[in-house]
């Protein structure tokens, strides 16, 4: 069973940077999909990036070019590194895992994923 564990959420003023840690208790290089997910208060949960194992990279618009998704592998930790952040990008963070092969039209899918994390809180002061 594999168990994903969010670090490095916090409270951030507007326009700050913030990157969070997803830890995977097994190698990340066995799960060919990597997600990111956020829901924020009243709103429903929303794929924000996935990657693949070969590094393919997808990112929903409200965060292209200021979120970027890195890895190591030898850490088996993902890492959402988060900059110009505004009041929007409130919410609590989920990073999700699956062995599925990649597929760029659905990896922004909770469904897609069979592991996630707990959930890390991000707060954006403005």
């Amino acid at each position: 069973q594999l168990q994903l564990v969010e670090f490095g959420g916090g409270l951030v003023q507007s326009g700050g940077s913030l990157t969070l840690s997803c830890v995977m208790s097994g190698a990340v290089s066995n799960y060919n999909t990597i997600g990111w997910f956020r829901q924020a208060p009243g709103k429903e949960r929303e794929g924000i990036s996935c990657t693949s194992r070969g590094g393919l990279s997808k990112y929903v618009d409200s965060v292209k070019g200021r979120f970027q998704v890195s890895r190591n592998n030898a850490k088996n930790t993902v890492y959402l590194h988060m900059n110009s952040l505004n009041s929007e990008d409130t919410a609590v963070y989920f990073c999700a895992a699956s062995e599925a092969q990649w597929n760029g039209d659905s990896c922004f899918e909770a469904m897609s994923y069979k592991w996630w994390g707990q959930g890390a809180q991000v707060t954006i002061s403005s």
